[in-house]
């Protein structure tokens, strides 16, 4: 048993309080993998899941170096100061070697990190597809649950990271520096094409004039692309966290953004949308580890594997033995 695992109640009461202390144990258990920590957390979700789902979800991604922790910081410290409860979980990549993880955007995000409107959750991606820790949506709800109303993901960038938290927000803001517009070619089209804004960083000093440029190649580059399925045109422009430029203006293009898809149906569509792909997505983690349920097919594992390391057998084959064996003890019954 779990010794710091709290009674279901203290969890519930604590999160709706906003309670940051308990706030953090309880994505501390929706993160566990310890079968009944996934039970208690599961009970938890279902009572809070009412009081969830009143957030703007942002996605902020962006190559390394671009800025986005400072922009964050900025941004969040703007909403605070009109009044906004912000969430940011960010999602550290976790080390393929260790399972470790850096951790450090909340100590690159101090000043935020401090004030009692904001809530700062670093989270490893661990295994997770595209860098993206599974228990996201979960800690997204528990968030919205405890008074947050802006929830910021920021996530590793890792190329599929883009694709997998566009399934879990509102909005999905992509972060460029300034003369990146002359390496549009070298783009990956898909991320672009995932934007509903592009923001150019460090549009200050000796960068301005490089960030208009990009402002307009971006920009141009977008009235190229297919129109989204809801209607809105992505719009590119340029901020400067260090000076606070262009902040407001990204904020008040965040409410247009829910102002006008609400009236056509496109935003609670697209939550709709969001709630299918959670249910495929955690009908495949759980699928994915199940077969450690049983020792035959963890013994079995190991075998093949070997037999594939030494090129005694076809990766192909080697997987489609495994997957027999699994059939064979789920309908056996042998643990």
């Amino acid at each position: 048993m779990n010794s710091s695992r709290l009674q279901t109640d203290e969890y519930i009461n604590g999160v709706l309080r906003g309670d940051r202390g308990i706030l953090a144990k309880a994505i501390t258990l929706v993160e566990s993998t310890l079968p009944g920590d996934q039970r208690l957390a599961g009970e938890v979700l279902k009572a809070i899941l009412p009081h969830a789902g009143n957030s703007i979800r942002i996605g902020i991604t962006g190559a390394p170096g671009v800025g986005k922790s400072t922009f964050i910081e900025s941004f969040g410290r703007m909403l605070l100061d009109r009044g906004k409860q912000v969430a940011v979980l960010t999602i550290d990549p976790s080390s393929q070697l260790t399972q470790g993880s850096i951790l450090g955007d909340k100590t690159r995000m101090q000043d935020l990190a401090k004030d009692v409107g904001a809530f700062i959750r670093p989270s490893p991606s661990g295994s997770a597809l595209g860098g993206v820790a599974a228990s996201t949506r979960e800690t997204i709800l528990l968030c919205e649950a405890a008074g947050h109303d802006i929830v910021i993901v920021e996530t590793v960038g890792t190329g599929q990271s883009e694709i997998a938290i566009k399934t879990m927000v509102d909005f999905f803001l992509l972060l460029m520096l300034p003369g990146s517009g002359d390496e549009l070619q070298g783009i990956k089209k898909g991320v672009v094409e995932m934007a509903d804004a592009i923001v150019i960083t460090k549009a200050d000093g000796q960068n301005a004039t490089a960030a208009t440029t990009a402002q307009a190649d971006f920009q141009h580059a977008l009235h190229l692309l297919p129109n989204q399925r809801s209607g809105w045109m992505p719009k590119v422009v340029t901020a400067s966290a260090m000076q606070g430029k262009g902040l407001p203006a990204i904020w008040s293009m965040i409410e247009e953004f829910k102002n006008s898809l609400s009236k056509t149906g496109s935003f609670a569509a697209n939550r709709k949308s969001q709630q299918k792909a959670w249910f495929k997505d955690y009908f495949s983690v759980l699928l994915s580890a199940d077969p450690k349920r049983f020792a035959r097919v963890a013994e079995e594992e190991r075998r093949l594997a070997a037999l594939v390391e030494s090129q005694g057998l076809f990766p192909r084959e080697a997987a489609r033995q495994l997957l027999d064996t699994y059939y064979t003890a789920i309908t056996s019954g042998d643990r």
